[in-house]
């Protein structure tokens, strides 16, 4: 979307998707955390939003806060911000949950204003979390926003991830799951990797559209020629 488009509206629950208040299964995280970051969006969302993990966020922000600081996923300037323009561009803005990999923001020891990569253990100790979440919003497809958030999916599946750009807008069936994975580039990072995988900016919206319109859509059932 242009730049001088509005923003989407940060549509929050009344009542929040808490699933384990305190959650403490990561002490290192508890202990130089703000907020827990759990899900945002419609409990009846076709789509699921999956991202890393929180970043530090400003809690100085008239309004992009950031997760650390609201406790709701994807409300950061730049990484919540992106993902939101670009799913209202594609007609899923009112039809989007938004969560975390990791409902924690992971402090990098060096710099604890910026966010590291979860471990394995982190993303492992919050997988049921996201499990929960996906059995409750029940969602057609789960749009997994990077590397940690695809291989998070596909580890509650029992599999694997060989690569992750090679699986960019290639749809997944996770039959335990019950959706269809779509790994689309993290937000912060698009800018980077769109033009190395043959995009432009709107030819990339327009490929999550028309991957999101078609697995949504009245003949998903028979996507099954894409399924890995």
């Amino acid at each position: 979307m242009p730049a001088s488009d509005p923003d989407p509206k940060l549509e929050f629950p009344t009542s929040r998707h808490v699933i384990e208040p305190d959650c403490e299964r990561c002490p290192a995280l508890a202990e130089r955390r703000e907020c827990i970051s759990w899900g945002t969006g419609s409990l009846e969302a076709a789509v699921v939003v999956v991202g890393e993990a929180p970043g530090a966020g400003n809690p100085d922000a008239d309004r992009w806060r950031g997760g650390n600081w609201t406790g709701k996923a994807y409300t950061s300037r730049h990484s919540g911000r992106r993902i939101r323009r670009l799913l209202a561009a594609v007609g899923f803005g009112d039809d989007a949950y938004y969560t975390n990999a990791v409902k924690c923001f992971p402090p990098d020891e060096s710099d604890p204003t910026t966010n590291r990569e979860p471990t394995d253990a982190e993303r492992t100790n919050c997988r049921t979390h996201l499990v929960a979440e996906l059995e409750t919003v029940d969602p057609t497809v789960v749009l997994a926003t990077g590397k940690h958030a695809t291989e998070t999916v596909l580890e509650a599946e029992g599999r694997t991830l060989e690569g992750f750009l090679e699986t960019v807008l290639e749809p997944i069936r996770c039959e335990s799951l019950g959706v269809w994975l779509l790994p689309v580039l993290h937000p912060s990072y698009q800018d980077v990797w769109v033009g190395r995988l043959g995009y432009d900016p709107d030819e990339y919206r327009e490929a999550v559209r028309a991957e999101l319109e078609g697995l949504c859509g009245p003949d998903e059932g028979e996507r099954s020629s894409v399924s890995k």
